[in-house]
């Protein structure tokens, strides 16, 4: 099914060093840009992470130090990669559990700034799991009626971003809502509905380590606000303060800000804690 689109959609995978997401570097980034118009343009390019890839990388990916050797690093593609990526929506598979956040944090990096917050972030592996429960392969041979064997090479990122974008082509057509019969499965051929059924916390930054939670009274009845809907504050997620209200942490504990910033926790949490921390300085 034709994608129904308003702005451009980037479909996109990444080979990495591995999957912590503060030590591992890209290696390896795929992307389709499809264009509300039909049009895609496809690109695959090799990154030099600047650190040895390990070898059970290697044997999985096929990607070893040599042949990134003279590829550019990710502080070179950045610029370029940023305008690419401005003012589109994107997806991927398991991409707001891993990809997204390690595209953030290499952007951080390089010290070019991306804004995620107004991109549609559709994560296929989620739609597919709320559906159906499955793998990337599983769900390619389920939605695309193939095995992925016989059309790929597995763990290469133009690949895996080939079958993505198949896959979630074959997810509207199956839930369709004008051919589905289950209504429980339809499914709107729109980037902003995608985008919410394919979230799974309601993260303030992309490791999860903040999210926001509904305020509540001293009976526990949620505030609405002037429009009707829950009044949100953020709250930890993890450590001695799970579930407390972050500013008021920040407030009563100053400390634990500096822990954090001198902690092992991604950039992209570290600017989260710090704009709550500077929104609230200001408003004293």
């Amino acid at each position: 099914m034709k994608l129904n689109l308003t702005k451009p959609l980037i479909v996109f995978d990444l080979e990495t060093t591995g999957l912590d997401l503060v030590r591992d570097r890209i290696i390896q980034i795929s992307y389709i840009k499809v264009f509300p118009n039909g049009q895609e343009e496809r690109k695959t390019l090799y990154v030099n992470p600047e650190t040895p890839i390990p070898q059970n990388i290697v044997a999985l990916t096929g990607i070893s130090d040599e042949k990134v050797k003279d590829a550019p690093t990710f502080k070179q593609l950045a610029p370029s990669l940023a305008e690419t990526f401005k003012g589109c929506d994107i997806a991927g598979f398991n991409s707001n559990h891993f990809d997204v956040p390690l595209l953030s944090e290499e952007f951080i990096r390089a010290d070019v700034y991306f804004d995620f917050s107004p991109c549609h972030l559709i994560d296929v592996q989620t739609i597919f799991h709320k559906m159906e429960r499955r793998t990337l392969a599983a769900a390619y041979k389920f939605y695309c009626g193939r095995k992925m064997e016989e059309d790929f090479e597995a763990h290469r990122a133009d690949q895996d971003t080939e079958a993505t974008y198949r896959v979630l082509q074959g997810q509207l057509d199956k839930y369709n809502p004008e051919t589905q019969p289950e209504p429980e499965k339809h499914l709107a051929n729109d980037m902003d509905v995608l985008a919410q059924f394919s979230k799974t916390n309601d993260n303030v930054d992309f490791a999860g380590r903040i999210v926001w939670k509904e305020k509540t009274d001293e009976k526990g009845n949620v505030l609405l606000d002037d429009k009707g809907k829950p009044q949100k504050h953020e709250v930890f997620n993890f450590g001695k303060y799970k579930g407390q209200d972050v500013a008021e942490i920040l407030r009563r504990d100053p400390g634990y800000y500096n822990w954090i910033l001198n902690g092992e926790f991604t950039n992209n949490t570290k600017q989260a804690l710090t704009r709550i921390r500077l929104r609230e300085f200001n408003k004293h």
